[in-house]
Parts: structure tokens; C-alpha cells; sequence
């Protein structure tokens, strides 16, 4: 009879198991409630099971993914002019990508022995360290990672910093995969291309240049072991910082290195005996101070505007090789220049008015290049950029735009042209009456064009203009390189009543410099991509366009070089080479300014003062200037010796050069010797004559010769064909003034000569006071002064 067991109160055959035996039956006791060694060992191949299905499925469905976009990121580089010395850098992350097999084997091992020390040999995961670490973990010790060298090439490469464990699972896998498909030597590369160091830098060449100046390739040994030390906490260990730990973490990488074999026993004495290789001071980047500033701006916007449309996010990623136009050199003394101006904060006599905003640009009249441009003192505090944006009325620098036009339309420079003022245009501006005064309230009598140039002579520039027509002016400005439309067809444009900025007036001055071939102002002269590669090259001086003949050219720079010579811009001569140029102040004197050349070289020194609402004031005296009897600040002031003091240091190493040829139109001298001495000083006509012209029988002698300037008399007399014989005498007329006259009215033949008698002024025995000024050659202007005005042109600008 089979036995039976009971249960509950009942019987079951025996050796028959119930399907789920818990708590266990054949158990008494606590141990009833333990599984058995069968569910455990169960239990554990069924996990197994599913984790190696998981690791299976998980390896199989898992690629390797596209390299993280940043780790193609390589800083962009401008240069200056000299393509050597660094402007300034542009990186999203500052990195160089460099080739591994340039770089000295100890350089990557240094990062071996400090981060894996089995990474030559290891499969890409060490997975005791990781079952070392998660133990750890898991016991609640402080959190412990156990990433290879190639675990973190994953991390910094392809998937971006983990920290859940499924995150470090595929971490893991990708780095069994990548093992796999790659070579140690890869690996090791791309990481040391990728990482961080330390100091804002990315990858080893970054890291090299800003430890110790130097290209990764010429790392030593002990400088790669002190940047493979810090790696895990570069900020925190930087020698800057924690000089005790960085020399800490230096030796015992250099120990690891000798240890593996990675360097021998002499290597490691020399590097221990030399002691810790101090590092280069980390200064951090401030590209943007001081006056630099404002050109790595242009820098930005001429290159996202050019063909190559590279904008700012392109330039901080793409690794490209920016070499500028601007001259070191030049730059360092436009800025030296700018800062003489005295200032208050120096504890300078007659300081500026802090609202003075100072400009000077040099453009290379050759190809267009902008050699140096001083746009203020610091872009940080001031992204106003004085050369480029600040734009104030031209003054007389815009006389020269109406002789080109008038030289043009068939004018000369020896045409003879009224100087004497006030005088009045009838509805000549705008159709309006227009009253011009000289500066100084001078009075020049009958002068050439050359003369009315050096002296800045306001009526005769506004007669010549209406004669040539203001439209002409206008559009002559343009073609030079003013903007379109900035300055209006009325008379007033050439007294310089519109705006314009230093870098406009510059190219227009350049235009005439290079002789009527006109260029594009440019400040990026090549640019790079990452490879080395040549995508783009500024254009050259065969990219120029002709705008104007060199006939009207070659006038037009012998009349600007007799401002230099004998007129407003003398002190410009103390340059020692061929100059010309144009001084130029505005009504009210808001704005002073000097444009001038050489054969190679055009600059442009403007000063204008800025009110509390950003509009123009009056330029507050300042200097030396500011104790004359008269302070005033003009264009023949501060900006033309400004002007004079830059240029010594700007063309110091630039040819000399000669302007265009021109040869003066010879004036036929109409005075005769005197032939009886007299007490006072006689003006006499050269002996030797030219043929004369055929001339009417008989001329009649001008009868209102006494009362006006001899120039005005003799231009009189000259224009009938008439000598003159003069002869000074004190009178309490002014000095230069007619003061008899003979055979006035009367019928005399060509050729006669004519006697004037002019004023020497009051008789000094009589008039204890200096001799008043002679009209008939007046003092130098300094440059500026009260100008012609009238409606429709703001009536200003007129001055020298």
C-alpha cells in the first residue's frame, strides 16, 4: 500500500511535489523560507542569460556615431600685416588639430602614463577597474570612475560626457568597437587633439602655446609630463594655481614614464635635474581691448560681407588663417599720436574736453590697403569707431573735389580768380543770395588757383565752383570715393558743408595720391582655410579703376603741394619728403581736420567733438592753442602737426617717391626796373621779356586803381598789357593799399608802364603799434577760422 503524506489535512502520494514548494515542505525551521541551491544557481544562469542576451543585443545595435561637431572646432587666426605676429584668435574652443606622427612619441606617452597605463595593450575597457569602481559604489564610498584613455576619446569624440550607468554601458561597447577599427596610434591622436587642458585650451597644440609658448612638436619631456599631469583637473592643478599639486602630479608622470619604458634613465635625471619647468604667465584673452579692437571688428564684418561670407560662428570654428593689411609699425604710432593729445586724467596743461573724438587713417594709395586706422582707445569700454562711423562736416578738404572738377571742365591753374571779401553770389546757392568771407576777413586781391589752393580762399573757390557747377563737385567727391549722394549739388559743397567719415575722406585723398586710379579700402589682405589653402586674395593695384587723367592729377597735386610749401599746411614740410595735402575746419569750428599724401602713402588726422546728446560742438581749445590771443581749434592746429609727427614714423621705411610731373604755367612778369632809387623798398619787373602779344594801339589806364590791394591793381594793369613801376610810402591807409595812381583815365599804348604808389602803412614814429598785417601776402592760416556760408549747404566749412 503506497504511503502518503498529509497536508493541510490531506494526504498526497508520496514523492509527488507541489509545482511551487515555498516555504519548503521537507524544512522545518527558519531554513523553510530559504530558497534552495537549484533557484539560486537557476536564478543566476537566468540572469546571466538575459544580461549576456542584453550585451549581445546592445553590441549588435550599436554603432559607432559621427564624430561631435565641436571636435572639428580649430581656432581662427588674424595676423597683422607681417602675416607672423598675432592680432588676435577667434575659437568656440581653442584648438589646433595636429598630426600625431609630428609630434615626439613621449609627448602622447606622457598622457599615457598618467591617464592608462595599459592603454597600448588593453582592449579599449578595463573591466576590473570598472567592477572595482562599482563595487565601491555601490558600497557608498566616494564615486569612482575607472574610463581608459580610450573610454574618454569615446566620451570626448562621439557620445559627450555620461554618467548613468546605460550612458558608461555604451561608452563601454563603443570603446571594445573602436579598438577594434582603429589604431592605438588614432586613438591616442584624436584624443590628445580633443581634450581639455587647461588655460582655454583644447588639444595638445593649444596646450603647448599657452603652458610655454611653444608648438606641441616642440614640446620637451618634462613639459609633456607637466601637461599630462594636470588632465584630470587642469584648472584646479594649473602651476597657477596649485603650484605644489602640478609639481606633484609633473613627477609622478615623469616616475609612470620611466617605469613603462617610455623614456630611459637619462631622460628622466636630465628632466629632474633641470627641476619643474615653470610655465609662461596665463594671460587671459581680452582681444577686443585698447585700439585693436575696432580693427578685428572690420576684420569681422569685411569678411562676412566678402565672396567668402564667412560669418562670426564660421570664423570661431573654421580654423581659418586671417592676414590683415594694417601695419604694426604704423598702427602703434597712429595710436602714440592719438594719445598726445593732452588729457586731464595725465594731469596735462589745457586738457581736451572728454567728448573729443580723434581718427587717423592710412590708406596705401597702391592697392587700397588700410595701413593703420585709429578709431578710438578702447573698443571695450567704446565700440564707436571714430574712423569709420564718426563722420563730421569736411571743411575745406573738399575744395580739391572743385579744382579736379574745374581742371576738368578746362580750367588752369594759372586762371586768376578775385580773393578779396566779403562778396556776395546772387541767388547762386540754391537760389538763394550767398555771402562768403575769407578767414581772417583777408583780402587776397587777384590770384592764381595755386595760390587760392595754399590759402584756402574761400571766394575764390565759390566763384570757381559756380562757374564749373556744383553737380560737378558732387559727383567728382563720388568718383574720388566719397559715399553716393552724401554731398549735394549746391554751391556751399565746396566750402565742405556735408559729412563724411575719416575712412571716406581717406580713399578720396588716396584716389588722387595713386593719380586717379580709384581702389576698394580693404583691411583683410589673405585668408586660409585649416588645411593652408589660399581662398582668397585682396585685390592688387591692377584691380584699380581708372577714374581720372593723370593731366588733372598731376594739377591737382602740385596745387595741394603748395599747401605744404607755402600755405595752411606748412608744418607739414618738416617731413623731409614730397607731401601735399589739405587742411579743412568746419563752421563753428565743430570739426578740424589735415588730408594728406606722399607718393605712397594717403592719412587723414580729423578731430570733432561730440555734445552731451551725441551731436557736434564746437572743438574746446586745448594745448598750446588754447593760449593764443585767438584760441581756436582748426585743421592747421593740432591734426596737421599731428599729421606731420605720425608720418616721420609711418613712411620712415617707404621710398620717397616723386608726385605726377607737372611744369607751372610760366607768368609773364609785366614790371619794369625803377630807374631812380627812392627811400622805400621798390617791386621791379625782371629784365629779360617775353615776346609780346599783339595788343590794340592804345589802352586806357584803369581811374579806380587808388582804394584797392596792389595784387588787385597789377592783375588790372596786366590784363590790358600794361607794366607797373610801385613805390611804398607810409600813409595812414592800410598796408598794401593803392594810394596813388598815375595817368589814371588816361590813353596810353600797350606796354606802358605805370606808376602806383602803395601804402607801407602808419609811420612807425607816429604809430607806436605793430605793422598791421599785409594783405597782400597774409599770414599762414592756421588752418581755420569763420567760413563762408548760405542756405541750402548749411553756409559752413569754408575754412582752411
Amino acid at each position: 500500500m503506497a504511503r502518503s503524506t498529509r497536508t493541510n489535512g490531506r494526504r498526497s502520494p508520496r514523492g509527488r511535489r507541489r509545482f511551487f514548494d515555498y516555504p519548503r515542505s521537507r524544512v522545518k525551521g527558519f531554513r523553510r523560507w530559504l530558497p534552495s541551491w537549484r533557484v539560486v544557481v537557476g536564478t543566476m544562469l537566468t540572469g546571466l542569460a538575459l544580461v549576456a542576451g542584453v550585451v549581445v543585443a546592445a553590441w549588435y545595435t550599436t554603432d559607432v556615431p559621427e564624430t561631435l561637431p565641436e571636435v572639428e572646432n580649430q581656432t581662427s587666426t588674424v595676423y597683422w600685416g607681417d602675416g607672423a605676429k598675432q592680432m588676435g584668435t577667434y575659437a568656440a574652443e581653442n584648438r589646433e588639430i595636429v598630426e600625431y606622427d609630428t609630434l615626439p612619441e613621449y609627448v602622447g606617452n606622457a598622457v599615457v602614463a598618467s591617464e592608462d597605463r595599459t592603454f597600448w595593450t588593453n582592449t579599449g575597457v578595463d573591466f576590473l577597474g570598472i567592477g572595482r569602481a562599482l563595487l565601491n559604489n555601490l558600497q557608498g564610498g566616494g564615486r569612482q570612475g575607472a574610463s581608459t584613455l580610450t573610454q574618454q576619446y569615446v566620451e570626448r569624440y562621439y557620445t559627450s560626457t555620461v554618467t548613468d550607468y546605460a550612458g558608461k554601458a555604451r561608452e563601454a561597447i563603443l570603446a571594445l568597437k573602436i579598438t577594434q577599427q582603429q589604431d592605438k596610434s588614432e586613438i591616442l591622436g584624436n584624443y590628445l587633439n580633443t581634450i581639455y587642458f587647461g588655460r582655454g585650451a583644447y588639444g595638445i597644440q593649444a596646450a603647448a602655446q599657452k603652458y610655454y609658448g611653444v608648438n606641441a612638436a616642440d614640446l620637451t619631456v618634462s613639459q609633456s609630463a607637466m601637461i599630462a599631469g594636470v588632465v584630470p583637473n587642469p584648472t584646479n592643478w594649473d602651476p597657477a594655481n596649485n603650484h605644489d599639486q602640478a609639481a606633484y602630479r609633473w613627477d609622478r608622470t615623469l616616475g609612470f614614464m620611466l617605469e613603462d619604458g617610455h623614456i630611459d634613465k637619462a631622460q628622466y635625471d636630465e628632466a629632474i635635474a633641470a627641476g619643474f619647468p615653470e610655465t609662461v604667465e596665463y594671460v587671459k584673452s581680452q582681444k577686443y581691448a585698447g585700439p585693436t579692437g575696432y580693427l578685428l571688428r572690420m576684420v569681422e564684418e569685411e569678411l562676412a560681407a566678402s565672396e567668402l561670407q564667412i560669418d562670426l560662428d564660421s570664423l570661431s570654428r573654421g580654423g581659418y588663417t586671417v592676414v590683415t593689411t594694417i601695419d604694426e609699425a604704423m598702427q602703434t604710432a597712429a595710436a602714440t599720436t592719438a594719445d598726445s593729445l593732452p588729457r586731464e586724467a595725465r594731469g596735462d596743461e589745457n586738457p581736451v574736453s572728454e567728448n573729443i573724438r580723434a581718427a587717423i587713417v592710412s590708406i596705401d594709395p597702391n592697392d587700397g590697403s588700410i595701413r593703420a586706422l585709429y578709431g578710438g582707445p578702447d573698443f571695450v569700454t567704446n565700440e564707436y569707431n571714430n574712423a569709420t562711423r564718426g563722420a563730421a562736416q569736411g571743411g575745406s578738404t573738399f575744395k580739391p573735389f572743385t579744382l579736379i572738377a574745374a581742371l576738368e571742365d578746362g580750367h588752369t591753374l594759372d586762371e586768376r580768380y578775385d580773393g578779396n571779401q566779403p562778396k556776395t553770389f546772387p541767388k547762386a546757392n540754391d537760389g538763394a543770395d550767398w555771402k562768403v568771407r575769407n578767414f581772417g576777413d583777408a583780402s587776397y586781391g587777384t590770384i592764381d588757383l595755386v595760390k587760392a589752393t595754399a590759402n584756402s580762399v574761400n571766394t575764390v573757390y565759390a566763384e570757381l565752383n559756380i562757374e564749373t557747377g556744383p553737380a560737378k563737385t558732387a559727383e567728382v567727391a563720388t568718383r574720388l570715393g566719397i559715399g553716393e549722394g552724401k554731398v549735394a549739388p549746391n554751391a556751399a559743397n565746396v566750402l565742405g558743408t556735408a559729412t563724411v567719415t575719416p575712412l571716406e575722406l581717406t580713399n578720396a585723398y588716396a584716389t588722387i595720391a595713386a593719380g586717379g586710379q580709384k581702389a576698394t579700402p580693404h583691411i583683410v589682405a589673405q585668408v586660409l582655410d585649416s588645411r593652408g589653402n589660399l581662398i582668397y586674395q585682396a585685390p592688387g593695384a591692377d584691380k584699380r579703376t581708372p577714374v581720372f587723367d593723370t593731366d588733372t592729377m598731376a594739377a591737382t597735386q602740385y596745387a595741394l603741394s603748395q599747401v605744404v610749401e607755402q600755405g595752411s599746411g606748412e608744418p607739414a614740410q618738416a617731413l623731409g619728403r614730397p607731401a601735399a595735402g589739405k587742411t579743412g575746419t568746419s563752421n563753428e569750428n565743430k570739426s578740424a581736420w589735415f588730408a594728406g599724401f606722399t607718393p605712397g602713402l594717403a592719412t587723414v588726422v580729423g578731430l570733432y567733438q561730440s555734445g552731451p546728446n551725441g551731436e557736434e560742438e564746437q572743438i574746446t581749445p586745448f594745448g598750446k592753442w588754447a593760449d593764443m590771443r585767438n584760441p581756436e581749434i582748426t585743421g592747421g592746429s593740432w591734426p596737421v602737426e599731428a599729421w606731420t609727427t605720425y608720418m616721420q614714423s609711418a613712411t620712415a621705411n617707404l621710398p620717397v617717391g616723386e608726385f605726377l610731373p607737372y611744369t607751372p604755367p610760366k607768368v609773364t612778369p609785366t614790371e619794369t626796373p625803377t630807374e631812380t632809387p627812392t627811400e622805400a623798398p621798390t617791386e621791379e619787373t625782371p629784365p629779360e621779356q617775353p615776346e609780346e602779344p599783339q595788343q590794340p594801339e592804345n589802352v586806357t589806364v584803369p581811374g579806380d586803381l587808388v582804394g584797392r590791394s596792389v595784387d588787385d591793381a597789377k592783375g588790372a594793369l596786366q590784363r590790358l598789357g600794361l607794366r607797373w613801376q610801385i613805390t611804398e610810402e607810409f600813409s595812414d591807409q592800410p598796408r598794401g593799399v593803392v594810394i596813388s595812381s598815375g595817368s589814371a583815365g588816361a590813353q596810353v599804348p600797350p606796354g606802358s608802364t605805370i606808376a602806383l604808389v602803395v601804402s607801407k602803412g602808419v609811420d612807425p614814429g607816429e604809430q607806436p603799434d605793430p605793422d598791421p598785417t599785409d594783405p597782400t601776402d597774409p599770414p599762414t592760416d592756421p588752418g581755420g577760422g569763420p567760413g563762408g556760408g548760405g542756405p541750402g549747404g548749411g553756409g559752413g566749412g569754408g575754412n582752411p
